[in-house]
């Protein structure tokens, strides 16, 4: 009986301690949130840290939150940092029925509004570029910068229709193996392997039809001039940090808006990011660093 006794005392102070010590674990996990955007779509977003400028990274096409892990932990000791996952990718909705560079940037903005964001620099890689530049049109009073990450490689550069059709096809016809294959193109040979084959099976997994709309509309938008406009349009600093893969014009964009500059990593991919996150981080820092 004195076991039993015993036992059930230790029970007793185990279910007490737990009890005691439950708000402080649940303070420790980091749960996504949720904002509406501007057509009712859910956008699942997640914070850390504290500092401003906020600074809100903005995942490329067919990708979400997660690709910017190698980030999150350095800038959230001197940040607060945002990561958010547009309508169509991650835990957001995929309740739209097109899904647009600008209707991604009222995603963005939905996410500053619920934290109430006095000031902000959208970071964007790839696809991001471009929706960060509809979402600081939306809001140019809190938006004080933006840092594209391998894109803005010449904004004004003329797009044929049978380049769109070239990229648009296989990717209609048969998503996912075709998806692997346009993936594979933007890594380098000396790309940690097990990197490439996530991203290039979990861009594969993207849901076909968001995935074609937001391709179809940001070529179309590049094609038409209009992506070049509201680039030009704009009056806060832009800067890149791009991989060597593809050329970046720093001139030609200049034509367009004059302070725009670029840091070009050398050896890397279109995931510079994710592959070199420690280089990446020092550039991003520096960058961020100086006022704008």
């Amino acid at each position: 009986m004195r076991g039993f006794a015993l036992h059930g005392m230790r029970y007793l102070g185990l279910v007490l301690l737990l009890a005691l010590a439950s708000p402080a674990l649940a303070d420790e996990v980091n749960w996504p949130r949720m904002a509406e955007s501007a057509d009712g779509v859910p956008i699942a977003y997640e914070v850390q840290g504290s500092g401003e400028p906020t600074l809100v990274f903005i995942h490329g096409w067919s990708g979400d939150g997660r690709y910017w892990r190698g980030q999150l932990p350095y800038f959230s000791q001197t940040h607060r940092v945002v990561t958010v996952d547009l309508a169509g990718h991650g835990h957001s909705g995929l309740e739209r029925e097109s899904f647009t560079t600008p209707a991604f940037g009222e995603d963005v903005k939905a996410v500053l509004d619920d934290l109430e964001v006095e000031q902000a620099i959208l970071i964007g890689h790839s696809m991001g570029g471009p929706v960060s530049v509809e979402a600081a049109r939306l809001m140019p009073e809190r938006v004080i910068g933006i840092v594209g990450v391998d894109t803005f490689h010449h904004v004004a550069s003329e797009i044929s229709q049978e380049q769109r059709d070239g990229m648009l096809e296989p990717l209609q016809q048969d998503f996912a193996p075709a998806a692997r294959q346009f993936v594979a193109s933007m890594f380098i040979e000396s790309t940690d392997p097990k990197l490439r084959d996530w991203v290039m099976h979990d861009m594969a997994a993207a849901p076909p039809e968001v995935a074609i709309s937001a391709m179809e509309d940001m070529l179309a938008r590049h094609a038409d001039g209009e992506a070049a406009r509201h680039f030009r349009e704009l009056t806060i600093p832009v800067m890149a940090i791009n991989s060597d893969l593809w050329p970046t014009d720093i001139e030609a964009n200049r034509q367009l808006l004059p302070e725009f500059d670029a840091v070009i990593m050398e050896d890397t991919d279109h995931f510079l990011h994710m592959a070199r996150p420690e280089a990446f981080n020092r550039e991003l820092e520096r960058m961020i660093g100086t006022p704008p």
